[in-house]
């Protein structure tokens, strides 16, 4: 019966499912599991595959040029920049109202880095974001402007 039912999983495309079947139908067997709490494990685990499959979509297209993250944000180092209003930033309430965030000063203060902390963490709690240069937005509306 495993070879039919990894077909179907297969031809579903439950990449999460397929990957821990053997290994939950094993246990079972050997515990003696009920069926729902297989199924639920199984469900449970192509849940979670769809889960880190949609990130992993959101973060490359979001384009960010750095891996960086807010933790890894030199704050020590950039005495300007205050690390509880950025901290409070991420928790991303000013996206649920829909209202815009704006970064400046000087170059090499660190507003790059703040950027791409923030958007990171707003495709981590599943927003889908990009990440553009001024230059290269400029560019890029001057384009559409010449296409019409």
């Amino acid at each position: 019966m495993r070879e039919p039912l990894k077909a179907l999983i297969a031809q579903m495309r439950w990449s999460g499912m397929e990957r821990v079947l053997d290994e939950e139908l094993d246990l079972a067997e050997r515990q003696g599991t009920p069926v729902p709490e297989v199924l639920f494990r199984l469900l449970r685990a192509e849940e979670a595959a769809r889960r880190e499959k949609s990130l992993a979509y959101r973060l490359a297209q979001a384009h960010l040029p750095w891996p960086w993250t807010l933790q890894s944000f030199p704050f020590a180092r950039q005495p300007s920049v205050n690390k509880a209003q950025v901290l409070t930033l991420a928790g991303l309430d000013f996206l649920r109202r829909g209202e815009n965030l704006l970064l400046i000063g000087p170059p090499g203060t660190g507003k790059s880095g703040i950027a791409i902390g923030l958007l990171r963490e707003a495709c981590l709690n599943g927003y889908r974001a990009h990440f553009y240069n001024a230059q290269a937005l400029l560019d890029e509306l001057y384009a559409s402007l010449a296409d019409r």
